[in-house]
Parts: C-alpha cells; structure tokens; sequence
C-alpha cells in the first residue's frame, strides 16, 4: 500500500465562546506587547463592534494605543503602507484587527511592513519570501466567512496594476483568533449570506482539491454541516446568539481546512471578478462554485459525492445512489443558492450581479490562468476551459 506523504499545520490559538474578548489582554501579555494599534473599518465602528474590543482591552491593562480604520472593502498596497505609518508613528507592539477579510489581510500586509521594514510589501510577494516570526497578532472577525484568522494567506489589491497580489507564509499566521458570538449579531443578511458562501467554498475546495488529506477533509466535512445547518438557522433569527456563533466556528473550521489543502478553480476566477469587476468575494464564490464542481467531476466525482453527507444528512445520504450522489450534491449547493437568493437577493450568476459585462469574461479567463490557486485545482485549465466555466456562471 502507498502511504501519501502530506502537511498539516494549524497553530493558531483559538479563544471560541462567549466572553472570549475577555480574554485578549492576557494573550497581548504573554507575549509582551502593551501597545496596541486597532485596526478596523467604518462599518464595523459604526455597528458598535469596536466598544466591547476596547472596553475587554482597558479593564485587561492594555488599551488601543491608536487606531486605523481607513480600510475599504477592498483593501490595496497604498492601505497597507498607510496602516504601517500609523503603527511605527505610535511605537505600537502589536496588531488587533476586528472586521472581515479586508481588515484583516490589510493587518497581515501591515504587520509584515512594521516587522520587516519598508513601504513596499510586493518584496515579500508569493510563498516562502517571509523568514521569521513577525509582530504579535490578534485577529477577531465580524464576518462568518474570510476564516482569515486561521490562513496562511492575504489577498491585498494593486490599484495601479488592476490585480491582487497574493501573500503565502505560515508566519501570517495571527497568534490567537477570538471568535465571540457577539461580534456577529449585526451583520446584515446579506452579507451573512455571502460571507457563509465564501466559508462553504473554502471548505469544499478544501475537500476536492490536489493538496487535500485526511486531517484537513476532517474539518472540512466539519465546517460544511456547520455552515448549511447554521446559516437557514441565522437567517430566520438574526440575533440568536447560538447559531450565530455555529456559522463562525463553521467558518473558522474551514479557514483551517483550506489553510493545509488550499483552494482552486473557484477562488481563481473569483480574485479576478473581485479585482476587475468589485464584486464582493463571497457573492463570487456562492454564483462560480456549482459551475467549478461541474469542471471537476471527472477526476473527483467520488470525493464531490461525499459531500452529500455533510450537505444533506445521513439519510439523505443513504437513500442517493452512489452514482447519483455527485450530481445531488451538487444540486444541494443549487438548492441552498436559491433559498440565499430568494431571502437576500443573493446572485446567482454573472448576468444577476449587475457589474460583470459578457465581453470582459475572456480578459477575466486569461488573467484567472496566473492565479496560483489553480495549482491545486483537480483538472488542468487553459483558457477555454476557464471561459467556459465562466459562461456557465453568466446565465
């Protein structure tokens, strides 16, 4: 029997529960940083989420010391650099970034800046470029999808090029992540909707991918049955504290999942609907990952049907012919986009989203082929296979 040889690597610290922004100031201490920069942005400030941080942060002795909130939906270089100034011109020590993926990518290009040095972070491009240990880092996410806080990864946007730039290194890493129910509660359904979507495909790629392995198909069969149980539950009550915190740990789990196996052909095509068209990533997930399930049914036909079980149950799994199970799970993801669409207007195709012109999909198809996910994607793609998945996803 050949034994495959694979990694698996998840050291982040996780603070999971209610009441787990308590517990940030002991984590700030234990690694000897009293100075603070937040970095957040202006929803998250505006839907009240930054005053329960702060006020954990000063009754534990260690109260912000500045703040950086001038972080856009999509975050570029030129923040990035900006976050850096604020953190050296106030002596500060460590990073705790409370938002989405936006904020906490432009913390992780930022914290690579401040321990490293420069204004330029495209040095430290691509994997393996990071060679030690960067400054402390906390992240406590507001969003139930990025799983940023548990990925080697950032996506940070070039604006002069038109493209994102995409950052591997296990130093990325934050040093503890603090999923607290709390800090959830307000998001809107919408982007409850779309943010799940994003956890749903990092898991899912996570499972079919070429890096997958026994312990990260573990957490993403975990993460996948959290997610679709979880999310119905949210939507039809907001403020329920414990579903809330399920879709998190959810998504959390499956930041944990793809962090070892990584992603493919969706998030591939999705980085360049997000650079070219500003389409938000979750919504670019939820609409491509049926279509990308379809591409990859040849070489995974048998790991796609495995999924029926998390996505529907055991018994609904039993009563699907082996040879059925593929094409049911992928109708299961087809189901619950259209439950997300009929609820949220969530879109799912191209054409439903309004920003994505039919004549930009070859460009977008060409520019997906230099996206380093695609390394991981089951089945080789040219660019008429990309553009084909693409055209599916229009109509």
């Amino acid at each position: 029997m050949s034994v495959p040889y694979f990694e698996f690597f998840a050291p982040v610290k996780i603070l999971a529960g209610n009441r787990a922004l308590e517990h940030i100031s002991y984590e700030l201490s234990s690694l000897s940083a009293s100075r603070p920069l937040l970095v957040t942005d202006p929803g998250v400030r505006k839907a009240g989420l930054v005053e329960p941080v702060a006020r954990a942060l000063s009754e534990g002795g260690t109260p912000f010391v500045a703040t950086f909130e001038d972080v856009p939906a999509d975050s570029s270089t030129k923040v990035v650099a900006a976050c850096a100034r604020v953190y050296r011109d106030n002596r500060c020590d460590a990073i705790v970034a409370v938002g989405g993926g936006s904020v906490i990518d432009t913390s992780k290009g930022a914290n690579i800046l401040v321990s490293e040095g420069g204004d330029d972070v495209h040095r430290y491009l691509g994997a393996g470029a990071l060679k030690r240990a960067l400054r402390p880092f906390f992240v406590i996410p507001t969003t139930a999808g990025t799983g940023s806080e548990v990925t080697i990864a950032a996506v940070i946007a070039d604006p002069d090029r038109g493209v994102k730039l995409a950052f591997t290194s296990p130093y990325l890493l934050p040093h503890a992540a603090i999923v607290d129910p709390r800090m959830t509660l307000t998001l809107p359904p919408f982007l409850t909707a779309a943010t799940a979507m994003d956890a749903l495909t990092h898991a899912t790629e996570a499972y079919i991918g070429l890096a997958k392995n026994p312990i990260s198909d573990a957490y993403a069969t975990t993460a996948i049955a959290k997610i679709v149980q979880a999310l119905p539950r949210v939507l039809a009550r907001p403020l329920d504290e414990e579903a809330r915190f399920d879709l998190a740990l959810g998504a959390t789990i499956a930041g944990v999942a793809f962090s070892s196996s990584m992603t493919s052909l969706v998030h591939a095509l999705g980085h360049q609907l997000g650079a070219v068209c500003h389409l938000h990533h979750g919504v670019c997930m939820g609409l491509l990952l049926p279509y990308a399930l379809e591409y990859n049914l040849a070489a995974r036909s048998v790991e796609i049907g495995e999924l029926l079980l998390p996505l529907e149950g055991p018994e609904a799994y039993a009563r699907v012919m082996s040879g059925d199970r593929p094409r049911a799970a992928i109708a299961s993801i087809r189901k619950l986009r259209d439950m997300l669409h009929a609820k949220v207007g969530l879109p799912r195709t191209l054409s439903e989203t309004g920003k994505v012109q039919r004549d930009q999909l070859p460009r977008l198809a060409k520019m997906a082929l230099d996206d380093g996910a695609l390394a991981f994607n089951p089945v080789a793609v040219g660019h008429a296979d990309a553009l084909s998945v693409l055209e599916r996803a229009w109509a």
